[in-house]
């Protein structure tokens, strides 16, 4: 990804390959709730807040 920048390549010696290793995670992640979830499932969208509710006003 960033193979030629002598920055980002000194931050995965000392760091790690964190992008990398989060793509790994949620590729795991993602195989995981592919055992757990039936075929076809979708996560119900958030509701939308209606106006007399917690509504905070602008500062």
């Amino acid at each position: 990804m960033f193979s030629e920048t002598p920055i980002y390549n000194s931050l995965v010696d000392e760091q790690g390959d964190v992008p990398a290793h989060v793509r790994g995670v949620a590729q795991e992640l993602g195989q995981q709730l592919e055992r757990v979830m039936p075929p076809g499932y979708r996560p119900v969208a958030a509701v939308p807040r209606q106006d007399n509710q917690h509504h905070r006003p602008h500062a």
